[in-house]
Formats: structure tokens, C-alpha cells, sequence
């Protein structure tokens, strides 16, 4: 038992990871410093340990090429402050008690520090580490506070504008998902880590005053117990005490001030691709301000009382440098256009390849330079929100994610007009007046209004381009008024819902097996591949898109499917076998405010008629009527589809399943906002009610 409990102490020791204990290691040491006394040596180490820490937390941060990629700074800075704090502590415990010794009570270089700075004056050395706090409090300090300050009220200002600008950029195309998950997460963490360094540099400017007081408590305690306790004199215990005071202070200031300088650094930097050696490097190599300032100093060189040789031999060296920097400039140049020139003549000679071959965008929105202002969000531009509430609205409707829009503005069309894009064609195009709004017409209003007579984009409905100011005297009149990128949004929804059979590809249809699958794998492995390849798949939805069919309820439609492969695998008759399981979602979008459903039929000859028509013809020949009773049938429809729409009623054409679905084909272009259904279609508790019934038999 005893050696089966050794073995697993050891298994889980040799998985436990010891990485982790660094932090709550050193916490717990700054802990115990506070408490424990410690002695010279151990002083002495921590001591050079807290200076090394410093410097190279402040290399760290000059060679950083922007704050967040030292985004733990601010919780280094605590630690470091803290560990610093500790050893004052220790430090002030061990002066105190043991300071009547001599001047290495504290350490060695407690008192090398002390030794350096004084050198046989304490009013020198009590100068200059009166100079050293000043510098760190007053100048680095403060100014690192105000900065940090400054930087954190502004980074939470812009924040709207910036998820604004990442939104704008993802549904203009310009980036991923990916991308815009990982530029909002770089957002996120610039607004934290610059609130936390607002905090952080006060601990910088607490830190500054307590190693004042430290200074204070050690000198005036010090000289207190040497005479009083052991009965040193004023003289002797001064020497003693402000030796060790002040280089105490020193060992402390210095990784103070280190750190000071880290701070300021990181608040001051701006975000670039390059560290501040670089920056520095790049930017102050600026030749004509190398040779004004050889010149001035030449002059004031010249000038009697001077020191002449130094002045002149600095005006020397500055000209040289700046003759390297033009040298290194045009040699640069030199260098630039000789690649130029080679890659010209490479581009010259190389052969096409598939990188010449540019593939076309799934969904686009061309626009002309006039139309700008629209997608710029700065100068009020709201088409970049109202493309993305299209997409959202569409996905949720059509049951798959629509891809981004790509909006890109186009020289070749006119200034005001769009073209919305798909596959590389144009399919539908209008004119747009910026900084104006569309009066549409919606069939009855009471008055004419001023302005620029024109049609509705989306349906061609009669419109007037009116003044903002126009705006509530045209409501009043009884037009429905939109602004700019409303009518272009309008537009993009009709174009993209006529088309969204063309917006369902296999990977779309892969997505939402896969979404499926996560909770009925079975569901989905016995249809696909079981059953049905993906095309055909892709083939059923794209036909219920078609045919204004959502495509929301996957479950339902792979359960059918699933059923009906055994009987056929035509895309055709397969999606003839969902729509009855999808008859309640097809309803809701027809029936009225008393969910009642008005339909028209065919009268019961012309069903009959068609009906042969459609079993004399061959598979897969298109069917042929005779031209006028095609053109009766057509007709007779559009009139009792406009009757149903003048009633208030969607315009529902009720017939028989063998004919429905060619029916419903024949008549989408012909026959505009005709819902053709079968009598399966309708769920057996639905109320119908027949308004119209189409003849078109006895047509004159």
C-alpha cells in the first residue's frame, strides 16, 4: 500500500507543473521581507537582483514595438515596486538595529553606494540624492501619470469609432471573422492595459514619496539610537547613519528611477512596426538638420571667448554625419529603383499565370464616386450599417449565413449610381442623390411635392427626391420617405432574397449539416454520404430557396429527405417532398391578421387540361402549351393576383401537387409575388378561403 501511495506521489509530482510558482514564490518572499529580518548577504543579493530586474524590465520596454506587446507590465511594475518597498524595509530594520556596527551594518553595497555618492562630503551627498528624487517625482513621474492619464480617458473615447471602423471593414469585405475577432480582442486589451497603467503609475509616484520618508525615518532614527541606545556621539553617529541612509536611498532610487523611465516610455510610445532605436534611428537621421546645426555650431565656434576647439571639432563631426546619413539615403534610393526596375522587366517577361486570373466576389456593391460619403462612417455614412442589418435580417429569414458584401467604389459607372453585383453580374442597378431622401409613392397620397421626380430602385414604385427638409410635409401627404442608404439597402434585400438559390453554395450546405450533426450526428451521417451526395443536397435547398422557402428548419428537411431518397434522388421531387413537412413555417408569411388564408384555383377544366398536358410530355422535354392558351393562363393569373393584392390578401394559387411544381416554375417571372402551392402543402387545420378562381378557358 505504502509503495502503490509512493508511486502515485511521484506520478502526480512529475505532472504538476512548476512554472506556475513563480508569482506566489516572490509574493510570498516580499511577504516575509516585510516580517522576517534578513542578513548583509542576503541583502546584498536582493539588492543587485532588484537593480538587474530594472534594467531589464526598461530594455524591455525601449525595444518594444507597441505597449500591448508588453501588456504585463503593469502588474511587473506592482511587483517590482513591492519587492522594492520590502527591501527598504529590510533594509531600515537592519540600519536601525545593527547601523552602530559600521558603515557595512547593511551590506557591502549599501555601503559602496553610499561611499561613491558622499565622498567624504554629506552635504554633496544629501544634494544629490535630493536631485535624483527630484528628477524621479517631479519630472518623470508626474509627467508618466499625466500621460498615462490622458492615454486612457482617449482609448476609452474611441472605442465606439473603433468597433464602428472593424465592422465597416467586415462588411465591406476588407477582412475576415478571423481577422475582426482578433482586432476586437487587440481593442479589448489596449483599453484594460491602459486603464491599468492609469493605475499603475501611481504606484510609481507612492513608491517616490515613501523612499523620501525612508530617507527621513533612517536619519533621524538612526542618529536617535547610535546616541541614545549606544551611546555614540552627534559626530560619529551622523557619519554612520547617513552613510548608510543615503546609500540605502541610492540602491533603492535607482531601480526607481529605472522604472520611472519604463513607464514613461510605454505611455509615450506610439504604435508602430518599429521599437524606438528604430524610430529614433529613422527619424532624427535627417541630413539638413545635421548640416544647419554644423553651421551654427561653426559660427558660435568663431565667436572670440569661445571654446573654439571643442566647438569646431563637434560642428565637424555632426557634418560628417549628416554626409553618412545622405550617402546611406541615396545609395537607398539607388538601390529601390534598380529593384523597381528589375521587377518591371521581370513583370514584362514573365508569362500569365492563375495569379492573373482575379476570381469574382459572391456579393457586390459597386458605387461611384458620388456615393462615398454613404460608406464613410465619419462623414455620417450609415450604407455600411443598413448592408449589415440586410444580412442579418436575410440570414435569419433564409435559415444560412449570407456572405459579406463587398462595397467598392467604381470610376466607370456614373458619380450618383450602384451596381449590386452577383457572380460577377450585375443584377440590379439604381440612382442615388446624396444628402437628399426618397418620397415613394405607395399608391394613394393627397398632394404633389417639389423636387426631382424619379422611380423606387427596389420596385419602381413612382418617387420624388425631396429635401431633408421636406421630410415631415411629405409624411404628412402620405409618402413613405427613406434616406439614401435605405434605398440602396431596399434594394440589396429584393435582389439578394430574389437570388438567394445563387447564395447557397456547398460549403454553406456542409456548415449547416455540421451545425445539425453536433446534435443528431445519426441524423446527418445516414443522409449524407449515406444517401445523398452534398450536391444533391445542395440541389433540394437551393431549389426551396427558389421558390421563397426557408430553409430554417434542417431537422425537418433531413428527416424527409432522408425518407424520400429510398423513392427518388431528383433534386425536383425530393424538394416536392419537403414543402408539405414545411407547410406551417410556408403559411406564416401568407396568412392574415385572423390567420385565415385566401386563396385563388384553377378552374376545375383548366386543372384537368393541364394536368394531361403534363403527362403527355417526355421527361425532361420542356412542356408546351398552345401560345393563346399560355397566354390566357398567364394573364388570367396576373389579374387575380392584382384582385388578392387590391383586397388586402397575399396572391396564393392553390392546384394540385402533379402540377405544381412546373406551374410554380412557369409562373415565377411572368407573374410577379405568385405563391403557388399544392393542396398538401396546406396543414389540415389551416382555414381557406377561395376568392378568385382562374378560367382562362373562355377567354375572349
Amino acid at each position: 500500500m505504502s509503495t502503490l501511495s509512493l508511486s502515485t506521489i511521484r506520478q502526480n509530482l512529475a505532472k504538476f507543473d512548476y512554472t506556475g510558482l513563480g508569482i506566489p514564490v516572490l509574493v510570498l518572499l516580499i511577504m516575509a521581507m516585510l516580517v522576517l529580518p534578513l542578513p548583509p548577504l542576503l541583502l546584498d543579493f536582493l539588492f543587485t537582483f532588484n537593480i538587474v530586474a530594472s534594467l531589464v524590465i526598461i530594455m524591455i520596454s525601449i525595444s518594444t514595438r507597441k505597449p500591448l506587446d508588453f501588456s504585463s507590465f503593469p502588474t511587473v511594475l506592482l511587483f517590482a515596486t513591492m519587492l522594492r518597498l520590502a527591501l527598504n524595509v529590510a533594509s531600515t530594520r537592519i540600519i536601525l538595529v545593527e547601523g552602530h556596527t559600521g558603515h557595512e551594518a547593511a551590506g557591502k553595497v549599501v555601503a559602496a553606494f553610499g561611499e561613491f555618492v558622499i565622498a567624504g562630503n554629506y552635504v554633496v551627498g544629501f544634494i544629490i540624492f535630493a536631485i535624483l528624487m527630484i528628477i524621479n517625482f517631479i519630472v518623470v513621474t508626474k509627467g508618466a501619470g499625466r500621460v498615462s492619464e490622458v492615454n486612457a480617458r482617449f482609448t476609452l473615447d474611441a472605442m465606439p469609432g473603433k468597433q464602428m471602423s472593424i465592422d465597416a471593414d467586415l462588411n465591406a469585405g476588407v477582412i475576415d471573422q478571423a481577422t475582426a475577432k482578433k482586432r476586437r480582442e487587440e481593442l479589448a486589451q489596449e483599453s484594460d492595459f491602459f486603464g491599468a497603467m492609469d493605475g499603475a503609475s501611481k504606484f510609481v509616484s507612492g513608491d517616490a514619496i515613501a523612499g523620501l520618508l525612508i530617507l527621513l525615518i533612517n536619519l533621524v532614527g538612526g542618529l536617535a539610537i547610535g546616541v541614545i541606545q549606544h551611546g555614540l556621539s552627534v559626530s560619529d553617529a551622523g557619519k554612520i547613519y547617513t552613510l548608510l541612509t543615503i546609500g540605502d536611498g541610492l540602491v533603492a532610487q535607482i531601480p526607481s528611477l529605472l522604472l520611472s523611465l519604463a513607464t514613461a516610455i510605454i505611455v509615450t510610445r506610439v504604435t508602430t512596426t518599429e521599437s524606438i532605436s528604430e524610430q529614433a534611428g529613422t527619424q532624427l537621421a535627417n541630413p539638413a538638420a545635421l548640416f544647419i546645426s554644423a553651421i551654427i555650431l561653426t559660427v558660435l565656434g568663431l565667436v572670440p571667448g569661445m571654446p573654439h576647439l571643442m566647438f569646431i571639432s563637434l560642428a565637424i563631426i555632426t557634418a560628417g554625419l549628416g554626409l553618412l546619413v545622405l550617402k546611406n539615403e541615396v545609395d537607398e534610393e539607388a538601390t529601390q529603383e534598380a529593384v523597381a526596375q528589375a521587377a518591371a522587366t521581370t513583370e514584362a517577361t514573365k508569362d500569365l499565370d492563375w495569379d492573373d486570373v482575379d476570381q469574382v466576389d459572391l456579393i457586390g456593391l459597386e458605387i461611384g464616386y458620388g456615393l462615398i460619403p454613404l460608406v464613410n462612417p465619419d462623414t455620417g455614412g450609415e450604407l455600411m450599417s443598413r448592408v449589415k442589418g440586410v444580412r442579418k435580417k436575410l440570414s435569419a429569414e433564409l435559415g444560412f449565413l449570407v456572405q459579406p458584401v463587398r462595397i467598392r467604389d467604381d470610376l466607370n459607372i456614373d458619380p450618383d449610381s450602384y451596381h449590386i453585383v452577383l457572380k460577377g453580374v450585375v443584377r440590379g442597378k439604381g440612382e442615388i442623390k446624396v444628402g437628399r431622401e426618397l418620397a415613394i409613392n405607395p399608391g394613394q397620397v393627397y398632394g404633389e411635392l417639389q423636387g426631382t421626380p424619379t422611380r423606387e430602385p427596389a420596385f419602381g414604385l413612382e418617387a420624388v427626391w425631396i429635401e431633408p427638409s421636406q421630410r415631415d410635409v411629405a409624411r404628412t401627404l402620405g409618402y413613405t420617405v427613406v434616406d439614401a442608404s435605405t434605398a440602396i439597402a431596399t434594394h440589396l434585400n429584393k435582389v439578394l432574397r430574389e437570388n438567394s438559390a445563387d447564395l447557397l453554395s456547398h460549403d454553406e450546405v456542409q456548415q449547416l449539416l455540421d451545425k445539425l450533426s453536433a446534435k443528431s450526428p445519426k441524423l446527418v451521417e445516414e443522409l449524407v454520404p449515406g444517401k445523398l451526395s452534398l450536391g444533391v443536397v445542395t440541389r433540394v435547398l437551393q431549389q426551396l430557396l427558389s421558390e421563397g422557402v426557408s430553409i430554417r428548419d434542417m431537422r425537418s428537411i433531413v428527416e424527409t429527405l432522408t425518407e424520400a431518397a429510398a423513392r427518388s434522388t431528383d433534386p425536383e421531387q425530393l424538394a416536392a417532398s419537403v414543402r408539405p413537412k414545411l407547410g406551417r413555417m410556408i403559411m406564416q408569411a401568407l396568412v392574415d391578421e385572423s390567420n385565415n388564408l385566401s386563396v385563388m384555383t384553377l378552374e376545375p377544366g383548366l386543372e384537368q387540361l393541364l394536368h394531361n398536358v403534363l403527362q403527355q410530355s417526355q421527361p425532361g422535354q420542356p412542356v408546351v402549351l398552345e401560345p393563346n392558351l399560355a397566354e390566357n393562363l398567364f394573364s388570367s393569373l396576373r389579374e387575380g393576383a392584382r384582385a388578392m393584392e387590391e383586397e388586402g390578401h397575399a396572391a396564393v394559387l392553390v392546384v394540385s401537387p402533379l402540377i405544381r411544381g412546373w406551374l410554380s416554375k412557369a409562373v415565377r417571372f411572368r407573374v410577379n409575388d405568385l405563391t403557388v402551392l399544392s393542396y398538401s402543402e396546406i396543414p389540415d387545420d389551416q382555414s381557406v378561403k377561395v376568392v378568385h378562381t382562374v378560367n382562362a378557358l373562355n377567354r375572349n
